[in-house]
């Protein structure tokens, strides 16, 4: 598989792609909200645009892109039962609504329908084989699925129909990390930051990458990044955590393993970095 650059993936073994992780006692290809969703604004899931846009569709009760706007903004409300109730509503006026159909996809996934959400953005791309947010939307589904080739397939699709979502670089470095293609990941993931460079998830990955390349200073700065942009993600203090155990102060790891495992008691990377770095 070749992608736009000329540069060859090299499909390894399941075991091969674990060193990084047995390596660094971290996550490597956990992603955060960058890898699921796009970037949105709160308030367009407010009860006071939901109500505005509740009046558009009484004047107008025919019109496709009112229900599609008021479903995404259930979506991002939570209200996702009424979200699949206008994306519905929506096609059933315009069958073709590609649109409509990616963003029931991302319903269908939150659900926890994954064969819906695959058939819709299946549809999606049948419809207009142009739109890089189906293709995006697809190949995360395909990655938390296991299904690496067709994830990476629909990532890099992505890229060559020139996308500004961030989530299509982010998502293709995480699966060169996956790969050990490091240089390749770490430019990923900073094609990621300039596009969304308010995101801490892509600061996360590319650190992970210079770790793997034992460029502390490197990874460090991305880590204290990450964590200026959202110190409430248990990642990033593990992270943290990770260069200072490795550069032997173990009395400032264990409190960011500590402020970790406050943060997430369920995240093993702290708990085990705490027990190895606590009364050191």
């Amino acid at each position: 598989m070749v992608c736009e650059s000329g540069r060859k993936v090299t499909w390894r073994s399941a075991s091969a792609a674990l060193v990084v992780a047995l390596v660094i006692p971290l996550a490597a290809c956990q992603t955060g909200p960058m890898g699921e969703v796009a970037p949105i604004e709160a308030a367009q899931g407010s009860e006071e645009n939901i109500a505005s846009l509740s009046a558009v569709i009484a004047r107008n009760q025919n019109d496709p892109e009112a229900y599609n706007t008021r479903g995404s903004a259930y979506g991002r409300g939570g209200r996702y039962k009424e979200a699949l109730q206008d994306f519905d509503k929506a096609i059933q006026l315009n069958p073709s609504y590609y649109q409509a159909y990616a963003n029931r996809a991302l319903i269908h996934r939150f659900l926890g329908d994954q064969a819906a959400a695959l058939r819709d953005y299946n549809r999606a791309i049948q419809i207009n084989a142009n739109y890089d947010t189906a293709y995006i939307g697809r190949g995360n589904l395909y990655r938390k699925a296991g299904k690496v080739r067709e994830a990476f397939d629909d990532f890099q699709r992505a890229i060559q129909l020139d996308t500004t979502d961030p989530r299509a670089y982010h998502n293709r470095g995480l699966i060169y990390q996956s790969q050990g293609q490091h240089a390749f990941a770490i430019e990923d993931f900073s094609t990621a930051i300039s596009l969304a460079p308010d995101s801490p998830e892509p600061y996360n990955g590319r650190g992970l990458s210079y770790v793997a390349l034992n460029d502390d200073d490197n990874a460090f700065a991305d880590f204290n990044m990450a964590i200026k942009l959202n110190d409430r993600a248990a990642e990033s203090w593990a992270n943290q955590a990770l260069i200072l155990e490795r550069r032997g102060d173990k009395a400032r790891a264990a409190k960011s393993y500590a402020r970790a495992a406050q943060l997430d008691p369920q995240y093993k990377p702290a708990t085990e970095g705490l027990n190895r770095t606590r009364g050191a």
